[in-house]
């Protein structure tokens, strides 16, 4: 797992069985909201005085912190200098200014609390791994976790030339992990390659040969866009269409429902064997979705 963030100044950039303080509190210096007011130093002493106050308080705070039996402390909000002096003669790593989204997922997959508070050290939950270390990826510094407590959590690095590229290839991560996260969901899969919209066509038919004729015209015509699709798929890999389809629709004809188009040799396939499958949630979505758009364009003018 990956952070986007750095390692504080004159900190250990590596530590072994990390005990990890997720929080969230001020750490930088004490802002009190006081209006119409001033505070008049005379004298150098003073002004020493008042920061040796100020660092007291933020010493006892870095106590507090320490008091967890944390070796890494990562915080949302800002660190002072002083804290990190202080933590780091303790030889305690910090990371500061962390993302809020980043940090969640962070204390979810080290199974952590985030902290707010730190009256209760016993009652909170440390993060823990087998190694926290800076890494560069590409030229840039980033912090890695390995040994997490969600071992199956994972970060992925996309690059790209430009921001164009980059965008593309997020949206298409994103949409990978979309269908299997549906995946994982809904167990259930389909033949691809075209097969599942040939035996959906078929099934379609076969109830339009049933039904009286005006009804069945609507029927086939649904069947005829269902069979579009493995049409498509033919067209854009350059095939001719028409004999893969006819192919295609025999050998269903026949009960090879698990055939489809073999786009690498321009044949059509048991798709089992080529292990060529897709997402039942996912076809479902698209027949759904496909006829309910045709029915909002239908209520709005029923002639096309």
């Amino acid at each position: 797992f990956l952070l986007g963030e750095r390692i504080g100044t004159n900190m250990p950039k590596r530590i072994e069985n990390a005990r990890i303080l997720i929080a969230n509190i001020p750490m930088d210096t004490d802002k009190r909201k006081v209006s119409d007011s001033s505070v008049h130093i005379d004298s150098i002493a003073k002004l020493v005085q008042l920061e040796l106050t100020r660092n007291e308080k933020m010493k006892d705070k870095v106590e507090k912190i320490l008091q967890f039996s944390c070796n890494v402390f990562i915080n949302r909000q800002l660190i002072c200098d002083y804290a990190n002096q202080l933590f780091a003669e303790k030889g305690v790593m910090t990371i500061e200014h962390a993302d809020f989204e980043g940090l969640k997922r962070l204390a979810q997959i080290l199974d952590a609390d985030i902290v707010s508070t730190l009256d209760t050290p016993d009652e909170i939950r440390l993060g823990k791994c087998i190694l926290i270390e800076e890494v560069i990826v590409n030229e840039d510094k980033l912090i890695k976790l390995s040994g997490v407590t969600q071992g199956e959590a994972c970060t992925i690095v996309l690059h790209g030339a430009t921001q164009q590229i980059l965008d593309e290839a997020e949206r298409s991560i994103h949409g990978a992990l979309c269908v299997l996260s549906q995946t994982v969901k809904e167990l259930r899969i389909c033949y691809g390659g075209g097969a599942a919209e040939t035996l959906m066509a078929t099934a379609v038919s076969q109830l339009a040969e049933k039904t009286s004729r005006e009804e069945s015209v609507v029927i086939e015509s649904f069947a005829h866009a269902l069979r579009q699709l493995p049409t498509i798929i033919a067209d854009n890999a350059g095939y001719d269409s028409a004999k893969l389809i006819d192919n295609l629709r025999t050998a269903h004809a026949l009960g090879k429902s698990a055939f489809g188009l073999d786009i690498e040799k321009g044949i059509t396939s048991d798709m089992v064997e080529l292990g060529i499958l897709e997402p039942f949630y996912l076809k479902r979505q698209v027949v759904i979705r496909a006829a309910k758009a045709v029915e909002m364009i239908l209520c709005l003018d029923n002639i096309i």
